[in-house]
């Protein structure tokens, strides 16, 4: 009788450490929109990047070399993207002038998202979304939140940072 006490005990305990388990997978699950990018850095265009001979996804790089402090951000499945830069500034070289090294000659900044698509007839296509201006200071931070329509699907998204409207060309991307 004692073994069958202990053996009812034993899978009572466990039953209950199991529905705990699962409670708690439950509250943790994160009911938001999934993220289909997550990233702690960013590298400022510099070298072979800088002007239009090397365009990243059809996007050409600033005409100036830059630096940047730290970059992170988030994509989410619904197209809400959070982007933050801190120390975006043009770059202390001999190729920018000395009044503009270090420093943000724009006043805003604007978020590009870049994704691998299909396009009509079943062809690998590249679509480029743009969110609209989010203010910059002369220290080069800056804080995108924004909504963008993602295409169906949207491989391998990439992120940068640009300039302002009429601006084409970007200042730092997603990687290290």
């Amino acid at each position: 009788m004692r073994k069958i006490s202990w053996l009812l005990a034993a899978v009572g305990g466990a039953a209950l450490v199991s529905a705990a388990a699962v409670q708690g997978v439950a509250a943790s699950a994160d009911p938001g929109p999934a993220t289909v990018l997550k990233f702690s850095t960013m590298t400022p265009v510099t070298g072979p990047y800088v002007g239009t001979a090397n365009p990243v996804r059809g996007v050409v790089g600033g005409g100036l070399p830059c630096i940047v402090t730290a970059g992170t951000g988030s994509l989410k499945r619904d197209g809400h993207l959070m982007v933050r830069v801190r120390g975006l500034v043009l770059a202390r070289q001999s190729s920018v002038p000395p009044a503009l090294q270090g420093t943000n000659p724009f006043p805003d900044f604007r978020a590009l998202v870049s994704c691998q698509s299909i396009g009509a007839g079943n062809t690998a296509t590249i679509t480029n979304i743009s969110t609209g201006d989010s203010k910059a200071n002369a220290a080069g931070d800056s804080t995108i939140n924004a909504q963008v329509s993602l295409p169906k699907p949207c491989i391998a998204p990439i992120v940068f940072v640009t300039g302002p409207t009429g601006t084409d060309a970007w200042f730092a991307v997603t990687g290290n």
